[in-house]
């Protein structure tokens, strides 16, 4: 099936299965290899994308359901070769660390800027909640988001 959408700010068709994964097709098809999979099961968000506006478990959806679709990866984050603020906050402030959920939490992070420039920090820990990360207990990730918010002021 002939798969068409917006990706990363730029017009991309795909040939694949109707009901391979999302994650899959951007993965293997697309060789965006930024988006992780982590559980596969929704429950992690490694796997996170920005679609239409809504962060989604790219683990969960079939392709055919995109079709036509506007789509953020972590791949689309930086602009003319220069990291989004809230990339260069996390370098700043040790918001990665073994990187496995780093995509996912940039993306659930950029769609909360997206929406509310300055959230406090009980909105950034809500809108981060489906995020897992084995390695941190939130904090510098917490930081960077609120440091990056700063930087929009």
């Amino acid at each position: 099936m002939r798969i068409q959408l917006r990706l990363n700010h730029t017009d991309c068709t795909v040939d694949t299965s109707p009901m391979k994964r999302l994650l899959d097709v951007l993965r293997e098809d697309l060789r965006l290899t930024g988006t992780k999979e982590g559980c596969g099961e929704g429950e992690c968000g490694a796997c996170s994308v920005i679609i239409d506006g809504e962060v989604i478990n790219s683990c969960l959806v079939p392709v055919c359901q995109v079709n036509g679709s506007t789509i953020l990866t972590v791949e689309g984050l930086a602009h003319d070769g220069r990291l989004d603020p809230l990339q260069q906050a996390f370098l700043e402030c040790g918001g990665a660390q073994c990187g496995i959920c780093t995509p996912g939490m940039l993306i659930a992070a950029r769609a909360l800027l997206d929406g509310n420039a300055h959230p406090s920090r009980d909105e950034i820990k809500e809108a981060i909640a489906g995020n897992l990360c084995r390695c941190t207990g939130y904090v510098k990730i917490i930081d960077a988001i609120e440091q990056a918010s700063e930087m929009k002021r």
